[in-house]
Parts: C-alpha cells; structure tokens; sequence
C-alpha cells in the first residue's frame, strides 16, 4: 500500500504535525519523493504505530529513538519488548471487578454520598465506565472490600480516604526503594548497554518473574511483625491496672474541592498532597499570626 500523508495519519492515528516531527526527528523514514508528491509505504506505517505502542509503554522519544535505531542495525526487539511486557504484566492475581452505583450506597450505610465517590474516583479506588452513569470499575476488589469493613466498624469515610492517602504514598516510596535496591544489585548488569542487548534483556526479564513477589512477601512479613510488636504494646498499655495510655494527636481530616486536589497534585504528586496542605495551612497561620501582631502593635501606638 501506498499513501499520502492524511492517509497515513488518518491509518496511524497521529497527526499530520506529529508524522512530520517523527520525522525531523529521525524516528521515522523519509518518504519516497515522487513529482511534487511525497509518498509513504507500510513500512512508515508499522513504525508509527511501534511509535505509539513504545509511548504507551511510558519509553521516551529519546528512548524509542534508540530502541529502533537498534532495529534497524539488526538487533531484534524480541528480547526487550519482552521485558517491557514483563514489567508492564500484572504484579497480583487480583481481578478487577465492577460495582453499580445501587451496589456501593448499599455497601457504605444506603445513603448516597457524592463527595465520598467523587474522592474514591480521585483515588483509582473507583473508575467510571464509559457510557454508564451507574456503574463503576474497581480495580482492586480487596481494596473497596477494606473500606467497606472500616466503613462498618465506625471509621468516616473521610478518614479512610485521608488514612488510604497517607498509606499509599509510604507504599510508594518502599516500592521505589526495592526497585532501585534490585536495579544496582541485580539488574544494572543487564541493562548497561543502550538499548540492552536481546540476550541481557531476555534474561532481565527472566529475573523479573522471579523477583516480582519478592517485594510482596517481604512487605508481608515485615508488615505482619510491626502490627504483631505494635498490637501487643497497645493492649498492653490499655490493660495494665492504673495505666493511663499516652495521649495521641489525632489527625483532623477535612474535605478539599477535587478541582483544589487536582491541582495539589499536579504540583507535588500523590505522596506530597499530606504534607504540602499541612505546610501550605501551617504557612497562613503563622501569617496571619504575624500580621495579628502588626496590627496589635499599631494600635497600641
């Protein structure tokens, strides 16, 4: 097949602009010049959409640049394209399941609560299905099932959200800690060349279904320890005759527009949205503090 370039944009997806700036890029070929027409062939097509496949995996266009180079120097993309996949594959047996809007008001006491599903949704704990108001994807059933058990012990709603940001973002730094642990002991003799060779990342890839429950079961075992050392001191303190336990400062959990998150988030990212609200509300306080001050000294004058 031949095209022209709003055929092979309209085949491939991307733009005019973006075909021509993969190409001035050198990510793809040149097109055959013929009379005042430029003509591209299934060859342009299949790397646009090898383009577009590398993007959604989250490699660079520096990145891609590289990997394809190497394709065209005859290095298969085999051995990569398989580690790409194996890290991309799941990292639990978990299903995702789906939920209809009935479903979850009954689950959390039948009356519904707009503000708690526009947080869940804010979370990933729920996502909207296209083209269905009543009905949500959840794509982690065991993590909506804790929620709910929480939900009917007494905890607020508001508090499992604020208690569920807070725990995802030390989880994140522990999985971002295990994966540069296992990247300099493990894993950089393997990827050193750019891109790797096919036969390093086939067994990069190897190395990664073996290594993938590790952080799950060391997470596991070092969580069951904690709560085990934890749980003990604190029923300890409660039943000892006389034993006032020390007084903790609880958390105060208040509800921000999600617009307000959103752009939180934008800033700092998922695991800075605790402290950078702290900060921002401690910030004005102190001035408000200093301007009370200000004030109080001129009048006084």
């Amino acid at each position: 097949m031949e095209y022209r370039i709003e055929d092979l944009a309209h085949h491939s997806g991307a733009t005019v602009r973006t075909i021509r700036a993969y190409q001035d890029r050198g990510l793809l070929p040149r097109p055959e010049r013929r009379g005042r027409a430029n003509v591209y062939e299934d060859a342009h097509l299949a790397r646009l959409r090898q383009i577009a496949d590398l993007l959604d995996r989250g490699y660079t266009l520096a990145s891609i640049k590289e990997l394809l180079e190497a394709w065209d120097a005859g290095r298969g993309l085999g051995g990569v394209l398989g580690l790409v996949a194996e890290v991309d594959g799941p990292w639990t047996d978990e299903k995702a399941d789906r939920i209809t809007r009935a479903e979850l008001d009954a689950a959390f006491g039948g009356t519904p609560d707009e503000a708690a599903v526009a947080d869940a949704v804010a979370l990933g704990v729920l996502e909207p299905v296209p083209g269905r108001d009543d009905e949500y994807l959840v794509p982690s059933p065991q993590e909506l099932a804790v929620a709910v058990e929480l939900y009917a012990a007494g905890v607020p709603l508001l508090a499992i959200s604020g208690h569920l940001r807070e725990l995802r973002g030390r989880v994140e730094h522990i999985a971002s800690r295990f994966l540069e642990f296992t990247t300099e002991h493990v894993f950089a003799r393997y990827l050193d060349h750019h891109p790797p060779t096919e036969a390093d990342a086939a067994e990069a890839a190897s190395l990664v279904r073996k290594l993938r429950p590790l952080a799950q079961q060391s997470v596991d075992a070092e969580l069951a320890r904690a709560m085990r050392m934890f749980a003990t001191k604190h029923l300890r303190q409660h039943l000892e005759a006389g034993a006032v336990p020390p007084a903790a400062e609880e958390p105060q959990y208040v509800a921000l527009p999600a617009s307000t998150m959103r752009r939180v988030q934008a800033l700092v990212g998922d695991e800075g949205v605790a402290a950078f609200v702290a900060a921002a509300a401690e910030r004005e306080v102190q001035t408000r503090t200093l301007d009370a001050l200000a004030a109080s000294r001129r009048a006084s004058s």
